[in-house]
C-alpha cells in the first residue's frame, strides 16, 4: 500500500472513530480525496506534501472548465481542506495549500413543496388492499408526517417506533439521536402496514428476517434509491408535473410548519438542523406561499 493509500485510510478512520460521521459523509470525503490524487497524479505529484498553492489554483481551474456546479466545487475544497488540516496534526506536511482557497458562494435555490392539494392527491394513489401499497402509504404519510431525511427514514427498525405514545426516535447526522411526534393518520398507515403488508413482504425474505421498518418487495431493507422510485411510480398517477423527492416532503413539512404558525426553533429541532441557518431558508418560502395566497385571494392582485 503507497504512503498516499495508508495517509487516506488513516483519515477516514479518524472520521469514523473519532468524528462519528455517517458512511455517506465518509464516502464523499474519500471519493473528493481520491478525485485529487488522481488529479496530483497526471501531473507527476506523488506526494501530498509537494502540492502548492499554486497547484490548487490549477485544479479548481480544471473544475471550473469542466463545468463542474458550485456545490460539487465548494464540497470538494472543504473536504480537502479537512484532509490537509489532518495531514498537518499528524505531521505529514506542514502548511496547508487549501487553506486559502476561496470556497465558492452557491446560489439560494428556495426548497421545492407541495401544496396541500397536491400533496392530498399523492395520499390517495397508493392501493392500500395491498401489501406494498399498504408500504408506500404508511412511508409517505411519515415522510411528511416528521419530515425525516430518507436515508433516517430507511435506517429506522420497529422498535423505533411508539404507536401508542405517537413518537419516532431517529438517528440523525453525526449520530444525534431526536424524538419526533407522528401524526395520527400516519400513526394509523403504519399500524395497518406493520400488521397487515409488512408480515406479508417479511414472509418472502428467504434470509434472516430483518427488523427494518421500510420492507422492498422481497422482504429485504428497503433501500434510499427504492424509496425514491416509489415516489416516482405514485407521481405519475397525480396531475402533478414536477419531479418530486423524498426531499420535497421534507420541505412540505418544515414549509407548511411554519406557515402554519410553528416557531422556527422548533421546526430545527424537528429537522435535526444542528445550525438555524439551514432552517431559516424556508422562510423564504413561507414568503413565496403568502405571494401565492394574495395573488389567488386579493381581488386587485
Amino acid at each position: 500500500m503507497s504512503n498516499q493509500a495508508i495517509e487516506i485510510e488513516t483519515f477516514i478512520r479518524f472520521l469514523q472513530v473519532e468524528k462519528n460521521f455517517s458512511p455517506h459523509t465518509v464516502y464523499n470525503y474519500k471519493k473528493d480525496i481520491e478525485h485529487f490524487s488522481s488529479f496530483m497524479k497526471q501531473h507527476s505529484i506523488n506526494r501530498y506534501a509537494a502540492v502548492s498553492y499554486v497547484f490548487v489554483r490549477l485544479y479548481l481551474t480544471e473544475m471550473y472548465s469542466l463545468e463542474y456546479k458550485r456545490k460539487t466545487v465548494a464540497r470538494k475544497i472543504s473536504s480537502l481542506r479537512s484532509f490537509y488540516r489532518f495531514l498537518m496534526t499528524e505531521e505529514v506536511i506542514k502548511e496547508n495549500p487549501f487553506s486559502v482557497a476561496t470556497i465558492p458562494k452557491q446560489e439560494m435555490k428556495l426548497p421545492t413543496f407541495l401544496y396541500e392539494d397536491e400533496l392530498q392527491e399523492l395520499f390517495t394513489v397508493s392501493d392500500i388492499t395491498t401489501p406494498l401499497g399498504q408500504r408506500n402509504q404508511a412511508l409517505l404519510e411519515l415522510l411528511y408526517a416528521t419530515g425525516i431525511r430518507v436515508s433516517e427514514c430507511c435506517s429506522l427498525r420497529i422498535q423505533d417506533l411508539d404507536l401508542q405514545i405517537g413518537t419516532v426516535s431517529v438517528m440523525g447526522k453525526g449520530r444525534k439521536e431526536r424524538y419526533i411526534p407522528v401524526g395520527s393518520y400516519a400513526l394509523d398507515a403504519l399500524y395497518t402496514y406493520i400488521n397487515d403488508g409488512r408480515v406479508k413482504l417479511l414472509n418472502k425474505a428467504n434470509e434472516k428476517k430483518s427488523k427494518t421498518l421500510f420492507l422492498n418487495y422481497r422482504g429485504d431493507n428497503l433501500s434510499r434509491s427504492g424509496v425514491r422510485k416509489i415516489l416516482e411510480q405514485l407521481v405519475h398517477k397525480t396531475a402533478t408535473t414536477f419531479h418530486i423527492t423524498p426531499h420535497v416532503l421534507r420541505h412540505t413539512f418544515a414549509t407548511h410548519m411554519l406557515n402554519e404558525g410553528a416557531d422556527m426553533r422548533s421546526v430545527q429541532e424537528l429537522l435535526g438542523h444542528t445550525h438555524l441557518s439551514s432552517t431559516q431558508i424556508y422562510t423564504h418560502v413561507t414568503k413565496e406561499h403568502l405571494k401565492h395566497v394574495y395573488n389567488n385571494f386579493h381581488p386587485r392582485a
